[in-house]
């Protein structure tokens, strides 16, 4: 039996509503809600979808952290060694040995013991300049997909223009994968409804709008897939909910003469490797690093007392969420429901570092949603745009100041456990025997592993 894992990012109750091609995955099957991890972003439910365990057991903590070792916050890696457990290929591969497995854009790709492999990277020029390509292995299969439907489209699927470009283009290399090469098991991330949802709110007419975009490209690889006699999975990582209060954080360390910067060329950097307590900001979660344990206690009163700020978890309450781990922060932070952390640390924005204002999701210390916005405030801003890519196209560096540094723009985010079952992430399945009305985002291994055996499972009730 094969399966195709679809991950549709910020597929929810509500957004599910607008999409009539994909509901009807879960006409001969079964439609569950899904109950997420904390933190509940897009590597560490991934990580749990695919190894049964939560983040204290695969060790990824976030879509990011600071690397003590290396003294470093380091932001979207991809090795696939970062994530610890067995996979649910590796699992399936015991009792069936020849098992084939594509990864499509799902992340920690690269290394993975997997046969086809899809993943968005970059040129990056020794000037400099970063260029859009993809990784495949086979290698020969990044020439086949990029001669027939194009470069990959980085700057769609990311940043000022993220939108349906990327996402089309993922779903016709997936039909092409699925049609050429036949894999036992497929992951597929597809990531459009993670735009418009985050700027406009999950309410708004854009949600709407970009659900029933999605709904219409994906339906002929559904289509194509219930055909063959495949075994669809359709799941979200995490539901997006309004907010409207951005928390600056590290700001709040820094005044309190916590957290150090350096200066360089009139530009403020973190200073992790002095700082007594610095936070990792990832939507609605912080790791918070704290290098003297003495200072835990005044850390968590500071963080406390800021507005937005739902609660702050020691190790203790981390170990009753599954996120004890190395990695972690000495204490993390959750928002409040309306509320979402900013990474900026700087206190005026004449000292903010050049790539405040740009995509630059490795550099900054933290996740940054106002890379998704064209800066409301610069009346100039596509025409210094146009100006920066026509220079980039010719092979001339530079760079493209174009985002906001007021976050006030975000409208949507993630990361908190919903408090409401219409946020939540939602489970779509083709096959009705592991039918339930709940299943938990650790408990995805297991119904994946009974659908790839072909025969019914992960039918317990969930407690």
């Amino acid at each position: 039996m094969s399966v195709v894992v679809l991950d549709v990012v910020g597929l929810t109750p509500r957004v599910l509503a607008h999409m009539p091609h994909l509901r009807a995955v879960a006409d001969t099957g079964f439609t569950a809600q899904l109950d997420t991890v904390l933190p509940a972003v897009t590597c560490s439910v991934q990580s749990t979808f695919l190894t049964g365990e939560p983040p204290t057991g695969h060790g990824i903590v976030g879509n990011g952290w600071y690397d003590r070792d290396m003294g470093e916050v380091a932001f979207w890696r991809q090795h696939n060694r970062l994530v610890g457990g067995e996979k649910v290929w590796q699992t399936a591969r015991r009792t069936r040995p020849g098992l084939t497995v594509a990864n499509i854009c799902w992340w920690y790709a690269m290394g993975a013991d997997v046969d086809i492999t899809v993943t968005p990277r970059p040129v990056y020029h020794y000037d400099g300049r970063k260029s859009p390509d993809c990784y495949t292995r086979p290698p020969e299969l990044r020439d086949e997909l990029t001669a027939e439907l194009g470069t990959f489209p980085l700057f769609h699927y990311w940043g000022p223009k993220a939108g349906l470009t990327s996402s089309r283009w993922i779903i016709d290399a997936t039909r092409r994968v699925l049609d050429r090469h036949n894999p036992d098991l497929t992951l597929v991330y597809v990531p459009h409804l993670d735009y418009d949802l985050q700027r406009h709110g999950p309410e708004s007419p854009q949600a709407r709008e970009a659900a029933r975009e999605l709904d219409a490209a994906l339906a002929p690889l559904l289509t194509e897939t219930l055909a063959r006699g495949a075994t669809i999975v359709a799941l979200s990582e995490y539901g997006i909910t309004e907010v409207s209060r951005p928390v600056d954080i590290n700001r709040a360390l820094r005044r309190a003469g916590l957290l150090n910067v350096h200066r360089q060329q009139g530009m403020e950097y973190l200073d992790p490797w002095t700082s007594r307590a610095f936070a990792v900001a990832d939507h609605q979660i912080a790791h918070v690093y704290v290098t003297d344990p003495a200072d835990v206690p005044r850390v968590r009163e500071v963080i406390r007392e800021l507005d937005g700020v739902e609660e702050v978890l020691d190790r203790e309450a981390q170990a009753e969420h599954g996120l004890d781990h190395t990695r972690s922060g000495e204490l993390v932070a959750v928002a409040a429901a309306d509320s979402w952390f900013t990474y900026y640390y700087w206190l005026d924005d004449a000292h903010a570092p050049d790539f405040a204002r740009g995509v630059e999701i490795h550099r900054k210390p933290g996740y940054d949603p106002a890379e998704l916005f064209f800066d409301p405030a610069d009346p100039l801003v596509m025409a210094r745009a146009a100006v920066s890519l026509a220079k980039l196209k010719l092979g001339i560096r530079g760079t493209m100041s174009v985002v906001p540094t007021d976050p006030s723009c975000v409208r949507g985010s993630h990361g908190r456990l919903p408090d409401d079952a219409a946020d939540a992430p939602v489970l779509l399945c083709s096959a009705p025997e592991p039918a339930r009305e709940r299943y938990r985002a650790t408990e995805v291994k297991e119904l994946l592993l009974a659908c790839l055996a072909g025969i019914p499972g992960g039918s317990r009730d969930a407690s």
